[in-house]
């Protein structure tokens, strides 16, 4: 059993991300490569964009500080703390709208 704590970890990456030139900090909390699932924990400061990217995979976004705007060609969701958003099976983008931390899941079909 192993317990990990997303609300000090998320200070802690915000704090890393206020330091960063890029704006963000992650950390994958479980799974990794040799798994199927896998949790990240990402922080953007605010303007901060993830650039378009493949989904690996099916995937979530779970905003736990902040708001977030997720994109994916002319449609968008936004998301605060607390909302789940559904990542779509496409090419996609993820800006902070403000300082900003969320648990992305994705487990890996290919």
């Amino acid at each position: 059993m192993q317990k990990i704590s997303l609300d000090a970890r998320t200070r802690e990456h915000l704090e890393r991300a206020a330091r960063s030139s890029t704006g963000r900090s992650a950390e994958t909390v479980y799974g990794g490569h040799e798994h199927v699932l896998r949790q990240t924990l990402v922080t953007l400061r605010a303007g901060t964009v993830l650039a378009e990217h493949e989904n690996p995979g099916e995937a979530t976004v779970l905003v736990l500080r902040g708001r977030v705007r997720l994109r994916s060609g002319d449609a968008s969701w936004d998301g605060m703390a607390g909302d789940l958003l559904i990542v779509p099976p496409a090419r996609h983008s993820l800006e902070a709208a403000e300082d900003a931390a969320v648990l992305l899941t994705v487990a890996k079909t290919a």
